[in-house]
C-alpha cells in the first residue's frame, strides 16, 4: 500500500520548492523542428526544470510494468508505483489547471498465473488520491490486430480471452480542464441516419432514459464514446525502413498516431505546450507538428532519439493521417467490425468444463484436433461471399 497524502495535491506543492532549487539541466536539443524538439535525457531531470503551470498536455505511453523484460525498460509491476511517482510530483507541478495528463498503459498477467495484475489500478488511485489530479474519463484503446496472447492461457490451455485493449487515463489538475468532443466526431451510424430521415417519437426508453425530440437533431456527426478503435499494424512505414537504412533499431512499442491525435485535437489548442516524457519513437512529436503544436518529446535513449529523425523527414505523401479514407466516411475502411458474441453460438453439447480451470496443460485428443480445425459451415460461407464481392469489383 502507499501513503495518502491530505489535501488536493499536496505532494505535489510539497516538491515543488524542492525541483525548483535543483540544479540547472542542459536541454540542447537533440533534434529541433519549426514546433518543437527531442530532448535525449533523462526524463525526470527535465521535467524538473519546468516551470509551474508551463505545459497545456502531456501525451504518453510510459513504460508497461510488465513481468517479462523488455528491450526498451520497462518497470516490475511491482515496482511500478515507487518508480512513476518522481514523474507524477512534476507533472502535476507543471501542468497548467486547464491542462491534461493522458497516459496510455497496457495492462499485465501475473507471472505463473492466468489472473491479471492491478498495478495500472493502482498507479490511478495513487496518482488521485496521493498526487492530486482529478480523473476526467477512462478511455479504452482497442487494437484489432493485437495477437492471442498470453500463448499459454489463450491459445494452449483456452482458459482466457485475447487481451486486446490498453486503458488510457485522462487526468486533469482541476476538474475542468479544457476539452472539446465536436474536435473529435464520427460519422452517424446507418441506424441513427435513418432515424433523422424518418423521425422520432420522444419517449421515456425501457432503461429509464427519457429521449427528448432534440435527439432527432441533425448535428452533422456523432460524439464518440470512450472507446478508441485502432489497429497497431505499422510494418512498412517510412519510419520503419528509415530505420532499416540507418542501420537503427525501432522502438518496439509504438502507439499509432491516431491515438495521441484524438487527445491532442480534443485537449489542446494551436501553440499550446504538448510534452511527451517517455517519447520512445516520438508519435507524439510527430502528430503535434503536423497539427501545430509547440512540442517536447523526451527519450533516454539516444538510438532511439536518432531513429526519431525518420518521423521528421518524411514526404509529405507519406504522411501519418488517419489510414482509411476520410473524404468518403462511407468507406469501409474507416471501420473496424465486431462479431455479436452469438454469431457461432449453436445448440451442440458443449465439451464439459475443465474443473481444475486448465490448471494442467491436457493433452488434445488427435479427433478432437480435427473437429477444432473444421471451420463452421457459416465461415465457409462468408468466404464464398467475400469471394464474390471481390470478383465482382
Amino acid at each position: 500500500m502507499f501513503p495518502i497524502c491530505s489535501g488536493e495535491g499536496e505532494m505535489g506543492k510539497r516538491h515543488s520548492a524542492t525541483t525548483r532549487a535543483k540544479a540547472a539541466v542542459n536541454l540542447a536539443p537533440f533534434l529541433t523542428t519549426r514546433y518543437g524538439k527531442v530532448i535525449c535525457a533523462d526524463s525526470i531531470e527535465v521535467l524538473s526544470s519546468y516551470p509551474d503551470a508551463s505545459v497545456n498536455l502531456f501525451m504518453t505511453s510510459p513504460p508497461f510494468g510488465l513481468v517479462r523484460k523488455k528491450d526498451y525498460g520497462n518497470v516490475d509491476a511491482g515496482e511500478y508505483l515507487n518508480w512513476f511517482r518522481p514523474f507524477a510530483v512534476e507533472m502535476f507541478r507543471a501542468l497548467k489547471d486547464n491542462g491534461s495528463l493522458v497516459i496510455d498503459i497496457g495492462g499485465a498477467w501475473n507471472k505463473g498465473s492466468p489472473t491479471r495484475s492491478l498495478y495500472h489500478f493502482k498507479l490511478l488511485i495513487m496518482l488521485c488520491e496521493e498526487i492530486g489530479f482529478h480523473l476526467a474519463q477512462d478511455f479504452y484503446w482497442w487494437n484489432p490486430s493485437r495477437l492471442p496472447t498470453p500463448a499459454e492461457w489463450v491459445t494452449v490451455r483456452r482458459v482466457r480471452v485475447k487481451d486486446a485493449i490498453n486503458t488510457v487515463w485522462w487526468l486533469s489538475k482541476t476538474p475542468w480542464p479544457k476539452a472539446s468532443n465536436r474536435r473529435v466526431l464520427q460519422p452517424y451510424s446507418l441506424s441513427m441516419k435513418s432515424l433523422l430521415v424518418n423521425g422520432y417519437v420522444a419517449k421515456k426508453r425501457p432503461s429509464g432514459h427519457d429521449i427528448s425530440k432534440k435527439f432527432s437533431t441533425d448535428n452533422g456527426a456523432a460524439i464518440p464514446p470512450n472507446l478508441i478503435a485502432a489497429s497497431n499494424t505499422e510494418s512498412n512505414s517510412f519510419y520503419l525502413r528509415y530505420c532499416e537504412q540507418h542501420g537503427l533499431a525501432p522502438h518496439p512499442a509504438r502507439y499509432p498516431a491516431e491515438l495521441p491525435e484524438f487527445f491532442i485535437r480534443m485537449l489542446s489548442d494551436t501553440n499550446d505546450l504538448v510534452v511527451d516524457p517517455f517519447a520512445g519513437s516520438c508519435v507524439t512529436g510527430e502528430v503535434a507538428e503536423r497539427l501545430k503544436r509547440k512540442w517536447m518529446c523526451v527519450e533516454l535513449s539516444k538510438e532511439y532519439c536518432e531513429a526519431a529523425r525518420g518521423r521528421f523527414v518524411r514526404p509529405a505523401e507519406e504522411s501519418t493521417k488517419n489510414p482509411g479514407n476520410p473524404e468518403v466516411p462511407e468507406d469501409e475502411r474507416n471501420y473496424y467490425k465486431v462479431a455479436r458474441p452469438g454469431v457461432l453460438w449453436n445448440d451442440q453439447a458443449d465439451e464439459p468444463l475443465d474443473q481444475e480451470g486448465g490448471k494442467q496443460r491436457l493433452k488434445t485428443p488427435k479427433a478432437e484436433v480435427k473437429t477444432f480445425r473444421k471451420r463452421p459451415q457459416i465461415i465457409d460461407d462468408l468466404f464464398a461471399k467475400s469471394k464474390l464481392r471481390i470478383a465482382s469489383k
